[in-house]
C-alpha cells in the first residue's frame, strides 16, 4: 500500500512540478495565438514528452543510481557539472514559483504579493520539516492536483469551447508551431522537472528491474495528469477567445478565469494559481537538493536545513527584486539546454553494463530519445539566441 502510494505520489510529484505559473501563463496565451490547433501542439508534446520520461525513469530505478551518481560513473566530474545546472535553474525557476504564489494570494484573497510569497515560504518549509516529509509531500501534490484539475475543469464547462471542432484539429491542424511544442516540451519534462519523479521513487525505496513495470505505468501517468490540466486550461482559454473575448497580455490565464466567473472566476484563478505555484516549489526543491545530497554525506545528513535555505533564498530574491524576468528568461533558456544533456547521459548509461547491470534497454526507446536529443538541442540553442538577443 505504502509503496503504491508512492508510486502515485511520484507521478504527481513530476506533474505538478511542471504545472507552474509559466504552465498556466503559456497555456492561455497559446491558445488564444493557435486556437483549435494548439490541440495537435498538446498532442505532439505529450508523445515527445512520455518518451523522456520513460526513458529517464527506467535507467534511474533499474540502476538504483541518482542522475548526477550515473553522470559522474560516465565520466567525472560530469555529475557535479549536471547538478550544479538542475540546482542553478531550480533556484531560478522557484523564484517565479513564488512570485506566483504571491500573486495567487493577491487574487484569491487580496493579500499583497510579498507576504503571499512569504506565506507560502512558511507552507512551504512546514512540509519538510514534518516527520513523515515524504508522505505529506505525496498526500499535498496529489490534493492539489485534483483541486487545480477539478476547478479548471468547472471554468472549462461554463465557457462552452467548441468540442468537435478541437477533436478534428487536434488530428488535423490548419497550422503548426513548431517552436510551440519545444517550448511546452521544455516546460513539461525539462530542467529538474525531468527527474522529480524518479528521485521520489529512489527516496521511497523503489528500485530494480522488479519495479520497472510500475516505474513506467508511473512516469506515463505523470506526463497524463500534466497534459489533463494542460487540455481542461486549454478548453477554458478556448472557449472564452473563440467567444470573442480578447485575454489580458499581462496576464492570459487570469483573464480566462475571470471573463469566464467573475470575480469568483478570479477567485478560483487565485486559487489555483497558488496551487500551481507552491507544487512547484516543493517540487523545485526537493528534487533540486536531491542532486546534491549524494555528492558528500554532509549534503544529505543536513537535508532540510538546504532545502529550507532553497525556499527563503528564492522567497527573499522575489520580495527583494519584485519582478525577476531577466532570470526567468535565462532559466528558460538553461532549461532548453538540460534537457538533452542529461538525456544524453540517460541513454549512453542505458547501455552500460557497469550501471545498469543485466538490464537490456528497448532499443525503440533509445531510439526514440536520441531524435528528442536532436530536436531539442536544436531548439535550445535557438532558443538561447533569441533570449540572448532580447537582453541586449
Amino acid at each position: 500500500m505504502k509503496k503504491n502510494s508512492a508510486i502515485l505520489g511520484a507521478a504527481f510529484l513530476m506533474a505538478t512540478s511542471a504545472v507552474g505559473p509559466g504552465f498556466l501563463t503559456q497555456t492561455a496565451k497559446f491558445t488564444a495565438e493557435l486556437l483549435t490547433s494548439f490541440g495537435f501542439v498538446i498532442l505532439i508534446t505529450f508523445l515527445l514528452d512520455v518518451g523522456t520520461q520513460v526513458n529517464i525513469w527506467r535507467i534511474i530505478t533499474v540502476s538504483g543510481k541518482r542522475a548526477q551518481d550515473i553522470a559522474n560513473e560516465l565520466v567525472p566530474g560530469l555529475g557535479v557539472a549536471l547538478a550544479c545546472l538542475i540546482g542553478f535553474g531550480g533556484l531560478v525557476f522557484n523564484i517565479g514559483n513564488m512570485a506566483g504564489c504571491g500573486l495567487g494570494f493577491e487574487a484569491m484573497l487580496g493579500i499583497s504579493a510579498r507576504n503571499g510569497a512569504m506565506i507560502s515560504c512558511v507552507v512551504a518549509l512546514s512540509i519538510f520539516w514534518y516527520k513523515e516529509a515524504g508522505v505529506l509531500m505525496d498526500g499535498f501534490t496529489k490534493l492539489l492536483g485534483i483541486l487545480m484539475i477539478g476547478l479548471t475543469l468547472y471554468i472549462a464547462f461554463i465557457s462552452h469551447p467548441p468540442v468537435v471542432q478541437t477533436l478534428y484539429r487536434t488530428v488535423w491542424p490548419d497550422k503548426i508551431d513548431v517552436m510551440k511544442i519545444v517550448t511546452l516540451v521544455g516546460g513539461t519534462v525539462g530542467g529538474y522537472i525531468s527527474f522529480a519523479g524518479a528521485h521520489r521513487l529512489l527516496d521511497a525505496g523503489i528500485s530494480g528491474r522488479a519495479s520497472l513495470k510500475q516505474v513506467t505505468k508511473s512516469s506515463i501517468s505523470g506526463i497524463a495528469i500534466t497534459s489533463i490540466m494542460r487540455v481542461v486550461l486549454f478548453l477554458a482559454a478556448l472557449g472564452v477567445v473563440w467567444h470573442g473575448w480578447v485575454l489580458n497580455q499581462n496576464n492570459p490565464a487570469g483573464s480566462v478565469f475571470q471573463i469566464a466567473a467573475g470575480n469568483l472566476g478570479l477567485r478560483f484563478f487565485g486559487f489555483v494559481m497558488w496551487c500551481a505555484a507552491i507544487t512547484s516549489v516543493v517540487g523545485a526543491s526537493y528534487t533540486s537538493v536531491s542532486f546534491f545530497k549524494t555528492l558528500h554525506p554532509a549534503i544529505e545528513k543536513n537535508q532540510r536545513y538546504i532545502v529550507s535555505l532553497f525556499i527563503v533564498a528564492a522567497t527573499l530574491i522575489f520580495i527583494l527584486l519584485g519582478n525577476p524576468v531577466t532570470l526567468l528568461i535565462l532559466a528558460g533558456a538553461l532549461n532548453g539546454l538540460i534537457l538533452p544533456m542529461a538525456l544524453v547521459v540517460i541513454l549512453i548509461a542505458s547501455t552500460k553494463r557497469k550501471i545498469v547491470g543485466n538490464y537490456q534497454h528497448p532499443i525503440w526507446m533509445q531510439a526514440i530519445g536520441w531524435l528528442i536529443v536532436l530536436a531539442m538541442s536544436w531548439m535550445g540553442i535557438v532558443t538561447i539566441i533569441k533570449s540572448w538577443k532580447q537582453l541586449a
